[in-house]
């Protein structure tokens, strides 16, 4: 994830499972990692098990040991594409100067992260060994565990001498440059794609060579963007294929930055920063679903850009949070990177929302309390979530997909980009989460079948196009027939016009000769173009086609009914109810996770009634009925779900909890807030306790109305324990 660089972005990432021996009864949230370049101090004592320190400089033994002494698994990550390598680009590292492994844009323009000496990389083996060095001493150091951050190649690159040596060592012959034809422009990102996914082998190799002569098992992770997001800021990424190299899992950055990526819908551009964020979040779960790998949700309270204020950043984390939770195939999560940019004595960024007349008169401010108190309460509720149960109490149809391909990000660049705005895809899952069907991008690369298990199994509707994006293999047809044959509904939106379907690939070399993939997708279901015009059965399953641009339907108003017309006939062909819902509503154990759909509010707002905590509210207010109306976002602890005597929401880090019929016991401890904070702490009870005690000192702070019991301490890192005696 990108920050402004004042260090050294070599780092390496360890997982909470990784560091088996550390105590664990020192910190709780084995769930939940956080990354900072920063040792231990008490305005950043995060309630997550595991610090990912970050850089490898010389002060890396002495931060992680700063970590390991309050308690912490402790982890380091390092930047892949770029970082303050200028010793390697310099040839100080093999005496060779490496300015030419710089990627390079069309003219000689150079593209860079951070100034001359931190540019975007060209991945070379002289360049994995590089890497390897660094990595040999974060291990020395005590890392357990590797996560490789942003593999990144712009679309746009592809002129550097490094690239054009990898490009005649790969494929025989000559260069091309990328934009002077769509097969040259294909060609060039499948070769960035492999370049990276072959560095990170060779990293990963490096690895599992050092942990075995070490007697040691070091995981490999990777720190990714969504495929989602990479294609729409054309960058070109390994992603999923990591998995077939050596990555143990990934950590899904996902965050406001990606998320307000503007999006069309109805021919309207604008952020949709819930939506986006939920079918982002959504293409990492599928990875994790179909191949097993442990995966964490990035959540980031601020976003990298600092010109927003606290209230667009507030409104921003609770949309994607809410988003994240919405997936229950994950309950591990990156709860913030950079602390110090969040809670730091310098982290001053604008009290109000820019306007056209409020410019340059806004004033600045630490993060304001009430949301220092929101985040420590929400990350206790986060790390309560393992091992809880999902099921939806409001939703449109489940078990719809969209068909992506990594391949999306392979059309990015001139001479023939696909829609800027990512149509081809959004142009069909937008229609269907706007209505409240919690649609899943379904990612082609690891839904192959294995073991009598095929993961397309998960899904009785998929929608498939082949605009802006490729299919891997004749296999995924084979296996994607199968699917339809055993009953499930295939709706494919193409209009077979944009010019990759001429890039050579499987469909058109050799024995093939097909115009586009679909012909032989179709050819394999043993279907017509006239026949699934209008829907035709192919065993139990059904297909429906559209002669139709999604990137256009997507522009049109009105084009999104199209898309849920045909969605809603192909489900109706194979006995799959069709419902919408106007919100989301999930329940996960005690936690309800309610998001209202922007346009969907031609429809009564679904209504939760109950008794629940909301903690997107500082002060944890009691509310009994609960209006999901559109745009709304929430996160509720249902108290009746709660047995007597337990701690429904905290803002704090909570440890050592033991209870019985008349006593709840547990230590407090925090960060260290702006002046003034408290840590507000809500306990399920029958009745007022006959005495509160906070290191065997009577606690006055506290109130019982309604069920719960509400303690206050102060807001800081020093340890309290806490006795309540009924």
């Amino acid at each position: 994830m990108r920050k402004n660089l004042t260090l050294m972005l070599c780092a390496l990432t360890l997982s909470a499972t990784a560091l088996a021996e550390v105590p664990t009864s020192a910190r709780p949230s084995g769930n939940l990692i956080f990354q900072t370049d920063k040792p231990w101090s008490p305005r950043v004592n995060v309630d997550a098990g595991t610090v990912m320190v970050y850089g490898i400089d010389e002060s890396l033994r002495a931060r992680i040991r700063s970590w390991r002494e309050h308690g912490y698994r402790v982890a380091v990550m390092t930047g892949v594409s770029w970082g303050f390598y200028a010793d390697y680009l310099r040839g100080d590292f093999d005496g060779r100067e490496h300015w030419d492994e710089t990627q390079e844009a069309q003219g000689g323009k150079l593209l860079l992260h951070t100034g001359r000496e931190v540019p975007y990389m060209v991945p070379t083996q002289a360049y994995g060994r590089y890497l390897n060095q660094g990595i040999r001493r974060a291990l020395e150091a005590g890392a357990e565990a590797i996560y490789l951050e942003e593999p990144e190649f712009w679309a746009k690159a592809g002129w550097s001498s490094a690239f054009k040596a990898a490009w005649r060592a790969h494929y025989g012959r000559s260069w091309e440059a990328p934009d002077s034809s769509p097969d040259a422009q294909y060609r060039a990102s499948r070769l960035k794609y492999k370049l990276y996914r072959d560095a990170l082998a060779q990293v990963f190799t490096f690895v599992r060579e050092w942990g075995a002569a070490h007697g040691r098992m070091i995981p490999c992770y990777v720190a990714t963007h969504s495929v989602l997001n990479y294609a729409q800021w054309k960058i070109v990424s390994p992603e999923s294929s990591l998995l077939d190299v050596g990555a143990d899992g990934y950590i899904a950055q996902v965050w406001t930055g990606t998320a307000r990526t503007p999006t069309v819908y109805e021919g309207v551009k604008a952020e949709r920063t819930f939506e986006s964020a939920f079918l982002e979040y959504g293409a990492l779960q599928n990875i994790a679903r179909s191949s097993g790998k442990t995966i964490w949700y990035l959540n980031d309270p601020i976003e990298d850009n600092p010109n927003h204020s606290w209230i667009d950043y507030r409104r921003n984390w609770e949309s994607t949070l809410t988003a994240s939770l919405m997936q229950p195939d994950v309950a591990n999560y990156e709860v913030l990177p950079w602390p110090d940019r969040i809670f730091g004595a310098d982290a001053l960024y604008p009290t109000a929302e820019h306007t056209p007349t409020s410019a340059g008169k806004s004033s600045k401010s630490l993060i304001p309390p009430a949301y220092f108190a929101e985040l420590q309460t929400v990350f206790h509720a986060l790390s309560e979530l393992p091992g809880t149960t999902a099921q939806w109490q409001a939703a449109g149809t489940s078990g719809v997909g969209v068909l992506v391909s990594d391949s999306i990000m392979f059309q990015r660049a001139a001479p023939a980009p696909s829609d800027p705005a990512l149509g081809n895809f959004y142009g069909l899952a937008l229609p269907l989460l706007m209505r409240g069907i919690p649609v899943e991008p379904v990612q082609v690369e690891t839904s192959h079948p294995r073991a009598n298990h095929d993961p397309l199994d998960a899904y009785k509707l998929l929608v498939l196009t082949y605009e802006g994006q490729k299919p891997p293999s004749a296999a995924f047809h084979t296996q994607l027939a199968n699917w339809v044959r055993r009953g499930g509904a295939l709706v494919v939106v193409d209009d077979d016009a944009e010019p990759y379907h001429r890039a050579s690939d499987w469909w058109n070399t050799g024995a093939n000769d097909y115009a586009t993939p679909r012909q032989h997708l179709f050819e394999t279901l043993g279907i017509t173009d006239a026949a699934a015009k209008h829907g035709v059965a192919t065993g139990k399953g059904w297909v429906h086609f559209a002669l139709r641009s999604p990137s256009a339907l997507g522009r049109a108003m009105g084009g999104s009914d199209t898309v849920r017309a045909l969605a809603r006939s192909a489900a109706v062909a194979v006995g799959l109810p069709w419902r919408e819902s106007p919100a989301l509503v999930l329940r996960r154990g005690p936690y309800i996770i309610a998001a209202g759909i922007e346009v969907a509010d031609h429809a009564r707002p679904i209504v939760l009634s109950g008794r629940y905590l909301d903690l997107f509210d500082a002060e944890q207010p009691l509310i009994r009925e609960v209006n999901v109306s559109a745009g709304s976002r929430r996160l509720l602890v249902d108290l009746d779900q709660l047995a007597t005597h337990t701690i429904a929401a905290a803002g704090a880090r909570i440890t050592g909890v033991t209870s019985d019929a008349r006593h709840l016991s547990f230590k407090q401890s925090g960060m260290r807030g702006n002046a003034g904070t408290t840590a507000l702490i809500s306990i399920v009870a029958k009745s007022a306790p006959k005495r509160v005690l906070c290191d065997g000192e009577r606690l006055a702070n506290t109130t019982f109305a309604d069920g719960v019991l509400r303690i206050r301490t102060s807001s800081d890192e020093r340890p309290r324990t806490i006795d309540i005696i009924w």
